[in-house]
């Protein structure tokens, strides 16, 4: 006779096989019931299994929830990193800061083990071997993220990041203040860097520093984008690694194509055909993998080339997104235009983001700006004295005396 199949006891959960490998687990936990997938084998499944149950056990009890048995953050991270990959197109940085940053100093460790002062060690050991503040950020929002994962899995306790002090939020603050980040200043600058140019990159300066388009965004553009009678550029995709992608908001926009831009595209059609990519490989043979050949102008590409164009000019170095967003945000707002117009056309889901590229500089106001307050003050300022002194009635009075350059005096009293 058979042996009958033993049940797991009410409440402890189980554990069940939806596809070779694919390994589901399901408990009780405060009246609902909560599942979790991704497990290759039965024991594994069981193993974590067993030590959410026993939380949710001890929670429910009232008694303190023991975290030192959960595994190690280095046998956690593959399989929150390949969840992630579903949702996040940026998986390839992300793999590659867990891998350089992470993993290094933290791979080791259970996550009860993270606290604000292993943090800060991690930050300040980061700062000191050299690491830009900004990157050291992007590290611990990863790891926020992370323990975000591991909080709902009831794996961790609480999350770490989410809890430093500010003291050692400042330590990987960016410093630099935005509205001092540097760009083209002046109309003549623009001109003499086109000019330095070579083709097709003057060209794909021209379409960045007059329509405010990402790199990327640039470097993917299509004829089919562009509609000249109405005068509008549709930004719908973006060049990312040797391929087309989505854009960064996911939502395309409209674009206006700037008067001085018009000769420019005109030009640059006819050379072209006006069919296909605005901007391909000069080299097609260089570049690409073995399994994709190079279709896009790569980004570094641009950056060399503005690079001599900038040395030439005798001009400050600049980054391509600096001479180019940034340089046409900041001439937008200079020349007085609105600045909710702008963050659509930049593609900004707020005015609040656009105001970090339009860097209002004191040494950049216009004529204009000179003369808001147009009033005469012809007279001579007059010279002010205040005298304490005691008043009839016994309590202190304040005589306000004025001499103006006339020899004019006049005089009041104020209780």
């Amino acid at each position: 006779m058979a042996r009958k199949k033993r049940k797991r006891p009410h409440g402890m959960g189980c554990a069940y096989e939806r596809s070779p490998g694919n390994w589901w687990i399901k408990w009780p936990e405060r009246g609902e019931t909560r599942h979790a997938h991704g497990y290759q084998t039965r024991e594994e499944a069981e193993r974590v299994l067993s030590v959410i149950v026993a939380n949710v056990k001890a929670e429910r009890d009232g008694l303190p929830v023991d975290y030192s048995k959960t595994q190690r953050l280095g046998d956690l991270a593959p399989k929150w990193l390949d969840g992630r990959a579903i949702t996040n197109r940026a998986i390839k940085t992300d793999r590659s800061r867990w891998r350089k940053h992470l993993a290094p100093a933290f791979g080791k460790l259970r996550p009860a083990e993270i606290d604000a002062a292993r943090l800060r060690r991690y930050v300040e050991q980061k700062l000191a071997s050299g690491l830009n503040p900004s990157t050291v950020g992007h590290t611990l929002k990863l790891l926020s993220s992370f323990f975000s994962y591991l909080c709902e899995e009831h794996i961790a306790p609480s999350n770490p990041v989410s809890t430093l002090p500010r003291a050692t939020r400042r330590l990987f603050r960016s410093k630099a203040d935005p509205k001092l980040v540097p760009f083209l200043e002046r109309a003549d600058q623009i001109e003499r860097v086109f000019a330095a140019l070579p083709e097709p990159f003057n060209a794909a300066f021209a379409i960045g520093a007059l329509a405010g388009l990402r790199t990327g965004e640039v470097l993917g553009l299509e004829w089919r984008d562009f509609d000249f009678s109405a005068r509008r550029i549709t930004v719908s995709k973006q060049a990312r690694d040797g391929r087309l992608a989505p854009l960064k908001d996911d939502e395309s926009r409209v674009v206006p194509i700037q008067r001085a831009l018009e000769p420019i595209l005109a030009a640059w059609r006819l050379k072209t055909g006006g069919n296909g990519l605005l901007f391909t490989p000069a080299i097609p043979t260089r570049g690409g993998t073995l399994t994709r050949k190079p279709t896009f102008v790569r980004p570094h590409t641009l950056n060399d080339h503005l690079r001599r164009a900038l040395t030439k000019c005798k001009l400050p170095r600049l980054t391509w997104y600096q001479a180019t967003r940034h340089t046409f945000a900041s001439h937008w707002v200079l020349n007085n235009g609105s600045m909710e117009k702008l963050a659509t056309v930049m593609g900004h889901s707020s005015t609040t983001i656009t105001e970090r590229y339009a860097h209002m500089r004191s040494d950049l106001f216009r004529d204009a700006d000179y003369e808001v307050i147009s009033v005469k003050l012809g007279r001579a300022p007059a010279s002010v004295a205040s005298i304490a002194a005691p008043s009839e009635s016994g309590t202190d009075s304040y005589v306000m005396v004025t001499r103006a350059d006339s020899g004019s005096v006049g005089s009041s009293v104020s209780d």
